[in-house]
């Protein structure tokens, strides 16, 4: 190679205002017209501040840069003025949402089964049923001792009734003996005779036994079936007027204890046997089996009732 000048050997001997100069015009440097250094082939050309944009290829000397492949640079448009190019946040999906918008409070979650409450009110249920149990049992044992109350120690006791409906009923499997006082199962002696002149008597064809007024007149009759021995109740439907009655009464051939009553419960007056009818009640002990029940006009006794039925409950009742 021979020597000879090949121009700036490195950038920076690169002067920029060669074309200023004789030898840098010798050299054939040129005012700069696209905003580079005077010398050809120049290392760097100067270029507008903001002009090189990242991601896009430079347009043609002194034109304003191209975009990417398939977009363009947007247009600003003049102060004040809207840019085609320009889209709102809100427009856009996941944008901000517009102003004065509220967006809805979130949803509370959804809770859990009252299981407090669940339980509490189970406890709630089976503290009802108990106290209604005890309620139940202290009810029946209050019956129970108001029927007792009404018992002697010994079966001595007789009762006459206040009035109240009564009827009778054919008797049904399981439930123990019934009569009429005039009925061919009861024996009738001393003057007591069927009758049936008094209205009122629910017997069989309005039949009732009467003649009773007289010492030795009876009324006697004979059960069988009776399933246990124990206390009974034996009841009479009678018809009395003006004064209180009593007679005796006899099981099995052995004295009661005392007299049943014949109480004028209906205030019927002396004589008005219609408007008497009511009922009484004593309580012997039966034997299991047969027994013979018997009521009787004995001295001392006042006997001037009319009978109309008799019936047995097990038991000391009062009804």
């Amino acid at each position: 190679m021979t020597p000879g000048d090949n121009g700036a050997s490195t950038p920076e001997d690169d002067d920029p205002f060669g074309y200023l100069y004789a030898d840098g015009q010798a050299r054939g440097a040129q005012p700069p017209s696209g905003g580079g250094y005077g010398y050809p082939n120049s290392v760097s050309r100067v270029r507008t501040v903001g002009e090189r944009r990242y991601g896009q290829q430079p347009g043609p000397y002194g034109q304003p840069p191209q975009g990417t492949y398939g977009q363009g640079v947007p247009q600003q448009g003049a102060y004040g003025q809207p840019n085609a190019h320009y889209q709102a946040p809100e427009t856009l999906p996941g944008g901000a949402p517009p102003a004065g918008h509220r967006s809805a409070p979130p949803a509370p979650g959804r809770r859990g089964p009252n299981t407090k409450g669940l339980l509490i009110g189970a406890i709630a249920v089976v503290a009802a049923v108990v106290i209604g149990i005890g309620v139940a049992m202290i009810n029946d044992n209050t019956d129970d001792d108001k029927a007792g109350n009404q018992a002697t120690p010994a079966p001595t006791q007789s009762q006459s009734q206040s009035p109240s409906p009564t009827g009778s009923s054919s008797p049904t499997a399981g439930e123990l003996p019934k009569t009429d006082a005039a009925s061919s199962s009861v024996q009738l002696s001393g003057g007591a005779a069927p009758a049936s002149d008094v209205q009122g008597a629910q017997a069989a064809g309005g039949t009732y036994v009467g003649g009773l007024n007289t010492a030795g007149a009876s009324v006697t009759w004979t059960v069988d079936n009776i399933p246990e021995a124990g206390a009974y109740t034996i009841f009479t439907r009678y018809s009395v007027t003006g004064e209180d009655q009593s007679m005796t009464v006899s099981v099995n051939g052995k004295e009661f204890g005392s007299k049943i009553g014949f109480r004028n419960w209906r205030k019927a007056a002396d004589g008005d046997f219609a408007n008497g009818w009511t009922h009484s009640y004593v309580w012997p002990t039966l034997d299991k089996g047969r027994n013979t029940i018997s009521i009787s006009c004995q001295p001392g006794d006042k006997c001037n009732v009319l009978l109309d039925q008799m019936w047995i409950k097990k038991g000391r009742v009062t009804s």
